[in-house]
């Protein structure tokens, strides 16, 4: 069986085809920097590689020119539509509705649509990628794996906020949880990894948007995102945690809408605010030629990690093991020596010469003496999203 897995994030596209359930990679991608006018897209088969740079102005576009590449009669890795036999798609917010992976229905998509107020960057693009699969793979099962699954387990004292009852009895506002296909990925090898029937970690996922999940013995007990994927850790144009009384401020002293601080908070903070620069790359980049915002902007987004782990540590009673993932985590190491020094109290201590070193697979970074494994394992939210919709469906 092939499935086609799609993974829109804020301003990317992953894609993988697999074959299952041998879970043969038959040729994976990533679309990224959508939106801009130096958009990349790398296309690779066993037998081929293709990176493409130029403009891609929407999600839509994205796909278009993806599908086309699967089709394609030199490189592409199927000949007919009917080649994909089921299309498993990561969707970020399913509410209350949606604890399992789904069979996709015309009720399925108008939930999504209505959960797109809680996740404004995410769930229409996750939305556009199914109605475009629907309309190309008409023969396909069209099948939604939600970011918000992994976070059941959380207990009732994390997940609720301290407003009024009715609003988390009557109307649903609590802690969702987002990249959770992720964090269940990289927590249950980091689990495998150490060979421990009872375990403490704290998962970073760091991209675009960015989030943290403390785990005890492979249940999400705490998560940095809420209601809606924003507040938490800085992100690449997202605030992350703000005091709530700015935004009443902004309101009424500074004469700014709701629609407008919706944006600002949205597409225009993070470390696009505070840097100009989105892709952590660039303010890397910058960093290094010596940005006075960039060199900043990269303390606090360090400084916010550290408290979190903080946190988490004391919420599980202890910690063995901190484990860095997704674009961010598995390649910037200058952000991970940033938040890992100075954490001795933690038991954490890098090593700075594995730090700097690169691999496809699980590494430690930590020093022989560390108390604290510091793990760097490349997500594959591909294939546990693969691997769902395997399970859901007929053989």
């Amino acid at each position: 069986m092939n499935i086609l897995v799609i993974n829109a994030g804020s301003s990317s596209i992953k894609f993988q085809v697999l074959q299952m359930p041998s879970e043969q990679v038959i040729c994976n991608g990533i679309l990224e920097r959508i939106g801009s006018i130096d958009a990349v897209l790398t296309y690779k088969t066993p037998s081929s590689e293709i990176t493409e740079t130029g403009t891609i102005t929407t999600h839509k576009d994205g796909f278009h020119k993806i599908v086309n590449l699967l089709l394609h009669k030199d490189k592409g890795v199927i000949e007919r539509i009917e080649d994909i036999n089921a299309v498993g798609h990561r969707v970020v917010h399913g509410g209350k509705l949606f604890s399992n992976t789904t069979i996709i229905t015309a009720e399925v998509k108008s939930k999504i649509k209505e959960f797109s107020s809680l996740a404004p960057l995410h769930n229409p693009n996750n939305l556009e990628g199914i109605l475009i699969a629907e309309e190309l793979f008409p023969s396909a099962k069209q099948i939604a794996v939600f970011d918000t699954a992994f976070y059941k387990s959380l207990p009732e004292k994390a997940k609720k906020y301290a407003i009024p009852n009715k609003f988390y009895k009557e109307d649903n506002i609590q802690v969702y949880g987002f990249h959770g296909t992720s964090h269940k990925y990289v927590s249950e090898k980091a689990i495998e990894y150490l060979g421990l029937k009872e375990s403490k970690i704290i998962s970073i996922h760091l991209g675009n948007g960015c989030s943290m999940t403390a785990v005890r013995n492979g249940k999400s007990v705490d998560h940095s995102l809420g209601f809606a994927p924003s507040n938490g850790l800085i992100m690449g144009s997202r605030s992350g945690d703000i005091d709530h009384a700015i935004i009443f401020y902004l309101i009424n002293h500074l004469g700014y809408d709701l629609q407008e601080i919706q944006r600002i908070l949205n597409k225009e903070s993070g470390m696009l605010g505070l840097t100009g620069y989105a892709d952590l790359r660039d303010v890397q980049q910058a960093a290094e030629n010596g940005n006075k915002d960039c060199i900043l902007a990269l303390e606090m987004n360090a400084y916010r990690i550290k408290k979190y782990i903080g946190a988490y540590a004391a919420a599980m009673n202890g910690l063995d093991a901190v484990v860095f993932t997704a674009g961010i985590g598995e390649n910037s190491s200058v952000l991970r020596k940033k938040v890992c020094t100075e954490m001795q109290y933690f038991g954490m201590d890098l090593d700075n010469v594995k730090n700097e070193q690169r691999s496809n697979g699980i590494r430690e970074i930590n020093t022989a003496v560390s108390k604290v494994k510091i793990l760097v394992i490349p997500t594959n939210e591909e294939l546990e999203i693969a691997k769902q919709t395997f399970k859901l469906l007929p053989i």
